[in-house]
Parts: structure tokens; C-alpha cells; sequence
């Protein structure tokens, strides 16, 4: 491509800028090339008529543009160079050089020093030294440009053994402060760990000569994520690293692919590589530095054994008797040897002939606590083959004795799969690798996931009579998120095939299929059935089948949800989840469930019902709810707030009481509505809602208030529309992806006593209060409900009846449901 050598001006500049850019079938590294090209032939040309002379200064490219890796909206990081001898001409180039760039609207990172000032700065600040590492020569003086690359070299290699462990910990508070870009919705690209920075900083460390990072497949990870960003930059027209969720599908066009989740995938599996290449060069460092450390120790013991051989020959019997230098190598299992901190292969290991042997080294290294060494993984996988099926006794032992090693699995799990000896021992694990979970609960992509559910499940293992399939489901749980249709039930034909594969026998095949199968049945029966409710507890006890996979299956919900993430999980969720847990127990060994119906009204909703009837206005009690602390010395957990509220029986009770509690900033976990019968004599029928709440933040409302604007609300003095309404004004959402529209099912032959409607929608203030009241437009009664949020998705299950208290007809039970929905979508 010709450039505009006749015209060094911003205009012919930018338009050249421009026609490049817009240039589809240049993309990638040539393009980045290209404009970093371009742009340096602009800016040898406004240096030439600023400093036609060019003796004693130069100007200079570094950071990324000293790369030539210009993204379309890069900042532009220049240095102009100069030996001091004429300061005034120095400073008027400076602002031919500046301004024009400036006038651009492009971003300049700029500064004016000698090659000593330099060379200081670095010394002071480790991001100019790292600058500086990638200098270029752009325009002038080429031997001052020369001398000062070669200085700034020389002294990063002098300087390494200081420098390094601070750039580490650069890097490393870069990550707490970003998190990790394998993982992340809307990640940096540059700044989180396994991004862009870390591969700058592994040339770094390449440049210093004490240690390399691994070659393979980390050009191809860094230039992806340039690629990527080089889109981003193209389809937001801004200067931006920050991956955000509306911009992922026009970026994933850009690039040519499917859609957003390719994207991340791609995004995910480069930013893998990176900081996996991170973890193995930064331990390398540290090993180097160490032996760097003892390195005169060592001279003085090779004199004092230098002496020691002298004596031995000459026969002192003294010399002889001396001890021996500890071994190098100790052994951790057949083929396998701790060396220098980290696991390896022995010398006479075959991995050729040893397919058990990546298990092995792998387990092994995780009882140990161990990393294992970059080159013992890339010999097992070269010589690895797949273990024949069903696997050997020993290759199932070993896999189980990993994944219960608790967080040691986690890294070496991750050498394993970087080597590709994951796909080759699991072939359905590639469908979930690096595969995105676009909900805002789950802290981890599908695979590492899998992995942190395994890990929460080995502390669990002393409370089953099972571990082995406790672990082997943890493992197993979600793999069928790679495939389309529900996850549960294709994982349940994945999960069957793999554990027989693993060389389990038939019965035990079959509970790690029904755990599979079933991983969700427990929590999300806990949160949004009612467990009082006798068809609720047989229909989870025909499901799980034993006492035993119960057991399992209580375990595995608990690991699940850890692994997911803080917002899965809560003492609120354990407590229902065990009470189910022991209703469910109770029918397998036996026992029938209570009937709802039989339940008496305790004294204190006497006492609050007879008040409601006295004073004809609403009567309510707040009281907090605890469970022991988990440790000994520790304090009681909240569960929440148990609200009774006894109202003399009128309409628009439920979306009355949501709405002053949605005021009031206070989140419904529960809702039990029923009629209560009163004692004879007293006239008058009460309604009685048994709620659990929370405070959305800050402290709970008193009573009094609660009270005096329910009253407000049944009379219809306050107006909650209106006041939600203006809080939602007031405190605009955050302009992000579209939400799904909301979906109200019926679910069919839920329970004996009651429909069952179930709500799926987008949580926000305020949405129990809208369903509430488009149940009362369709003029039936709500029994109960049974809230319950993941993030931004709230699931919220209504147990109705006619007025005659009996299920729904099932044309009618649809026809609700289908208004519910019109309602909630407008």
C-alpha cells in the first residue's frame, strides 16, 4: 500500500488512517503492523521538517506501539531523545511532534529526556523500564535511539534478580484488583490476569535471560486477544480494553464469529494459555533466584567435600564417616519424584508404556500440595495413550485421590488440561472447556466449575458412605452444558457412559446418573415448593430413590452451590434444603408425610388473628431467625426475619403486603397465606401470612411503621405504583443486555391441595407486588408462595385455589397463568 509520503499532514494522515481501518480483508497482526507503519512514516515526516538537522536526537517508539501492535484506537506511547546540547530546538520539535497528534484526537503518551534521564526514570519507576524494553527506532538520531536500547537491556539483565520479584507482584495485584480474564462476563482484556499486561510482562522476563516463558501456543493466545481488542476498538469508535456485555455480539461479527459465547470461549482459552505460561515461568523465576541465593553456601560446602575426598584418599577415617548431602529426588510414587519443589518423572518413568501414569504424577502431586514440572506434563503427553475402557482398577483409584485432594486439584488439574491430557482421559470434557455461564451467580466458566465442585466436595467426603461417587458426580454434574436441550438430562446419558467408561459396575452407575440427573432437585424443591405439602416430599423421594443417593445427593447440592458462587448459597438455603433433606428421608425409611391440612394454628396467631378481629386493622410481629454458628467461638447465622402478619380477610392482602415491603427495601424469601379459623363466639374470618424477609441493606424497619403503611396500603391512601415508580426514576438501571421475557407455567400434578404457578422473570423492587396483584385480578386465592433469586432471575412458585379452596380446573389454571404472563410483560 502506498502512503502518504508527499503529504506528512494530519489530514493526509488520517484519511490514509482511515482507508487501512476500513480495509476488511486486512485484520490482525497485518493490519496492526500496518498502521503502526503508517503511522511512523507521519511522524519521521513531521520530525524531518521540525529537525531537518537530526544529530542528537531521536525519536522513539515504546510500550505497545514500540511493538508495532497499534490497535485502531491505541494510545500513541513516543519519547523524544536528545543529548542536551540544545534544549530550545529540542522543545520546539516537541510541540511539531505533539500537537499534530494531538489535533488527531488520538491518545499520546509522551515524554522528553536523555538517554541519562531515561535511564534514571526507568531505574525509579518499573513501567518506564518495561516501556522501554520494546524502544524502536522511528525517526533521527538511530545511534542514540541504538545506545540507549542497548543500556536499558543491560541493565534489566543486571538488575533482574531485584526486578522480577517486584514485577510479580505488579502483576499479582493487578489480578486481585481485575480478577482473572478466563472467568470474567465482561473481562479486560488488558489489565485482568491472563491478559494482555501478562504477556508483556512474560517478554519482560524472556529479556531479562534468567528464565523463558513456555513458547508454545503464547503468540497465538496474545495475538487472539489483540485481535479481539482490535474489534472492540472498530466497533465501539473508543479506546477501550473492557469487554462489556452489549458489545459482544457486534465484536464477535467483527471477528467473524458465531456469536458472544465464541467469543468469550476464544477469549477464555487465550487468557488460559497466558496465565498458565504466567504460573510456570513466574515458579522458574522463583527457582532461579533461590539457587542464586545459596549459590556461595554451595561453593563453600563443594570446598569443604573437595576436602572431605582429599582426607578419604589419604585414609583419614574421620573423612569417611561423614554424612551425606541429602537426595535430590524423593519419591512420591511409582514414576514419580519431588525435585526442587515440584513434581517430575522419575528417570526410568515410561509414559509410553504407562497410560496409568498422568494419574499417578497427578495425584501424587496434589497430596503433596506439589505443582507439576512444565516438561514431565509435556513428556506424559507426548507419550500418552487412552486407557482402554473400562479403565484399570488403579487409573479409577488415582483419578478419585486427586479430585479429593481439595485445592491442590485445582493447578494440577490445569497442567494436565493445558497439555491436552484432560480431553485425551475425558473426551467429553472438550464440549465444556472454557465454555462461558452467562449468569452473574456463577463465578467460573462450565469446566472450572466442575473442578471447584469437586474440590468443595472432598471436604464432604467423611459425611457419605460413598466419596468415590460423590466425587465422580461433582466431577460429572454439568457436562452436559456442551450439548443442547436440558443440561440435567443430557449429563444424565453423558454421566452413565463416562462412569462405566471409569470401569464403575452397573448399581453404581446408576446413582451417578441419578445424581446427575437430580443435581438441581433439591435446592430448587427447597426454595420454591412447599415442603408441607405431601406430594412435594413423595415426588423428591420417587426421584432419588434410597437413603443413600439422598445422602450423596444432599452432599452434592451443598458442593454445587459453594462452587457456584456467594450468591447460591446461604444459611437460609441450607436450612430448607435439610429440611427437605430430612422430610424426604423420613418417607424413604417408611413414614408418611404430615398433612398440611392438620397443622394448628399456634398461640401466638391466635393472639395476633383475635387482635386483627378486635381492632378491624391489620396486626403484625417482626422476629429474627438463627441458626448455631458454624464454629464453637463464632456468632449465631441469620436466616432472616420471620414477619407474621394476621389481617382481618379482605382483597388485596398479598399485593399489599409486597408492596409496602418492597417500600421498605425488604426482600421475601417466603410467603404462606392462610384463612385461620377463629374460636367459636367470634365473628369474623383472618387472614394469616407467615413471611421470611431480609433487608435488602442496612437495618430492618420497625414494626410500627410496617404497620401504619399496610393499613395505608389496604385502604388506598398509599400509592406503591407510584412510589416504586419513582424510586426506579430515580436510580436509573444500568444499560446492559436485554433480559428475556418473563414465563408463568403451570406445573402439573405439583400437589393434591393447591395449582401450582410458577413465575420466571427478571428480578427487580417491587415484582412480587406486580404479580400479586395480577393474581387478585384473576380472583383466586393464593395458599402460599415461595420466592427465590440467583442474580438478576427470580423464580417464584404460587401455590392458588378457588375461593372454595380447591385446585384450578386445568383450563382455568392455564388461563391464569397465561394473564399472569400478559400482565408481567407489559
Amino acid at each position: 500500500m502506498h502512503h502518504q509520503a508527499e503529504d506528512s499532514g494530519p489530514g493526509g494522515y488520517a484519511a490514509a488512517r482511515l482507508r487501512l481501518l476500513n480495509e476488511k480483508a486486512r485484520s490482525g497482526p497485518p493490519r496492526r503492523s500496518a498502521l503502526a507503519g503508517l503511522t511512523d512514516e507521519w511522524l519521521a515526516g513531521l520530525f524531518a521538517a521540525g529537525a531537518p538537522a537530526a544529530r542528537g536526537v531521536s525519536l522513539v517508539a515504546v510500550g505497545g506501539y514500540g511493538r508495532a501492535e497499534l490497535s485502531p484506537r491505541s494510545d500513541l506511547d513516543l519519547l523524544l531523545l536528545h543529548d542536551g546540547s540544545d534544549p530550545g530546538t529540542v522543545s520546539k520539535l516537541a510541540d511539531r511532534l505533539w500537537y499534530p497528534v494531538w489535533d488527531l484526537g488520538l491518545a499520546l503518551d509522551h515524554s522528553v529526556r536523555t538517554p541519562t534521564e531515561a535511564r534514571r526514570t526507568a531505574g525509579e519507576d518499573l513501567k518506564v523500564q518495561l516501556g522501554l524494553l520494546d524502544a524502536r527506532h522511528v525517526a533521527g538520531d538511530l545511534g542514540l535511539t541504538t545506545a540507549l536500547r542497548t543500556t536499558v537491556l543491560a541493565d534489566w539483565r543486571n538488575q533482574a534478580p531485584k526486578r522480577l520479584p517486584a514485577l510479580r507482584e505488579l502483576c499479582e495485584e493487578r489480578a486481585a484488583r481485575q480478577g482473572e480474564l478466563q472467568y470474567l462476563l465482561e473481562p479486560d482484556l488488558k489489565e485482568a490476569r491472563g491478559g494482555l499486561r501478562d504477556a508483556t510482562a512474560l517478554r519482560a522476563v524472556a529479556a531479562s535471560w534468567l528464565a523463558d516463558a513456555p513458547r508454545e501456543g503464547l503468540a497465538e493466545a496474545r495475538g487472539r486477544l489483540l485481535d479481539v481488542r482490535d474489534a472492540l476498538h472498530l466497533t465501539t469508535g473508543r479506546a477501550t480494553d473492557r469487554l462489556a456485555l452489549q458489545e459482544q455480539d457486534q465484536v464477535a461479527a467483527e471477528l467473524g464469529l458465531l456469536d458472544a459465547d465464541a467469543l468469550l470461549r476464544q477469549v477464555y482459552e487465550a487468557a488460559r494459555v497466558i496465565a498458565y505460561a504466567g504460573d510456570v515461568t513466574w515458579r522458574e523465576v522463583g527457582r532461579v533466584l533461590r539457587s542464586r541465593s545459596v549459590r556461595p553456601r554451595l561453593r563453600k560446602l563443594a570446598r569443604e567435600r573437595s576436602d572431605f575426598l582429599r582426607r578419604a584418599v589419604a585414609g583419614d577415617g574421620r573423612a569417611l564417616g561423614g554424612g551425606k548431602p541429602a537426595p535430590e529426588r524423593s519419591p512420591l510414587a511409582e514414576g514419580v519424584v519431588e525435585q526442587d519443589g515440584e513434581v517430575v518423572l522419575a528417570r526410568a518413568a515410561r509414559p509410553d508404556r504407562d497410560p496409568v501414569l498422568p494419574l499417578r504424577a497427578a495425584a501424587a502431586a496434589a497430596q503433596a500440595g506439589l505443582p507439576l514440572n512444565l516438561h514431565a506434563v509435556r513428556r506424559m503427553a507426548a507419550g500418552a495413550r487412552a486407557l482402554p475402557s473400562p479403565w484399570p482398577a488403579e487409573a479409577r483409584q488415582q483419578l478419585l485421590t486427586l479430585l479429593g485432594s481439595g485445592r491442590p486439584t485445582v493447578d494440577v488439574w490445569e497442567a494436565l488440561e493445558a497439555e491436552g491430557l484432560i480431553s485425551l482421559l475425558l473426551p467429553d470434557w472438550d464440549r465444556v472447556r472454557c465454555r462461558p455461564q452467562r449468569n452473574a451467580v456463577h463465578l467460573w466458566t462450565v469446566d472450572r466449575h466442575l473442578i471447584e465442585t469437586a474440590v468443595r466436595a472432598s471436604a464432604f467426603t467423611r459425611r457419605v458412605s460413598r466419596p468415590d461417587l460423590l466425587l465422580i458426580a461433582a466431577l460429572l454434574h454439568d457436562i452436559g452444558k456442551g450439548w443442547p436441550g436440558d443440561h440435567s438430562v443430557a449429563g444424565e446419558v453423558i454421566a452413565r457412559d463416562v462412569a462405566a467408561r471409569i470401569g464403575f459396575d452397573a448399581d453404581d452407575v446408576t446413582v451417578i446418573a441419578t445424581l446427575v440427573r437430580h443435581h438441581l432437585l433439591l435446592v430448587e424443591t427447597a426454595t420454591r415448593r412447599d415442603l408441607d405439602d405431601p406430594a412435594t416430599v413423595r415426588s423428591v423421594a420417587e426421584a432419588v430413590g434410597s437413603p443413600g443417593t439422598l445422602e450423596l445427593l444432599h452432599a452434592l447440592t451443598e458442593a454445587d452451590a459453594l462452587a457456584t458462587g456467594p450468591a447460591a448459597w446461604s444459611s437460609w438455603r441450607a436450612a430448607l434444603v435439610a429440611d427437605l433433606v430430612k422430610r424426604v428421608a423420613a418417607v424413604l425409611a417408611g413414614q408418611a408425610p404430615s398433612d398440611p391440612e392438620e397443622a394448628a394454628p399456634t398461640a401466638q396467631h391466635e393472639r395476633l388473628a383475635l387482635e386483627a378481629v378486635a381492632t378491624g386493622a391489620p396486626v403484625l410481629s417482626l422476629r429474627a431467625q438463627t441458626e448455631p454458628p458454624a464454629e464453637p467461638s463464632g456468632d449465631p447465622e441469620p436466616l432472616g426475619v420471620e414477619l407474621l402478619i394476621a389481617v382481618p380477610e379482605q382483597a388485596g392482602v398479598l399485593p399489599a403486603v409486597a408492596g409496602v415491603l418492597a417500600v421498605h427495601r425488604l426482600t421475601v424469601r417466603t410467603a404462606e397465606l392462610r384463612s385461620l379459623d377463629l374460636p367459636d363466639g367470634v365473628d369474623g374470618s383472618v387472614l394469616l401470612l407467615d413471611w421470611r424477609v431480609a433487608a435488602e441493606y442496612g437495618s430492618l424497619p420497625q414494626a410500627a411503621r410496617l404497620r401504619a403503611d399496610l393499613v395505608r396500603a389496604l385502604d388506598g391512601s398509599l400509592d406503591i405504583a407510584g412510589r416504586l415508580a419513582e424510586r426506579d426514576a430515580a436510580y436509573p438501571r444500568r444499560r446492559g443486555v436485554v433480559a428475556p421475557p418473563p414465563r408463568v407455567t403451570v406445573a402439573p400434578a405439583a400437589s393434591r391441595h393447591a395449582t401450582v404457578i410458577e413465575v420466571r422473570a427478571q428480578d427487580a423492587p417491587g415484582l412480587l407486588f406486580r404479580i400479586g396483584r395480577a393474581l387478585e385480578d384473576t380472583a383466586v386465592r393464593v395458599r402460599s408462595a415461595h420466592v427465590s433469586t440467583l442474580g438478576a432471575n427470580a423464580v417464584d412458585v404460587f401455590y392458588v385455589t378457588q375461593e372454595q379452596g380447591v385446585p384450578l380446573p386445568g383450563e382455568e389454571a392455564v388461563a391464569v397463568a397465561g394473564k399472569l404472563e400478559e400482565a408481567l410483560r407489559v
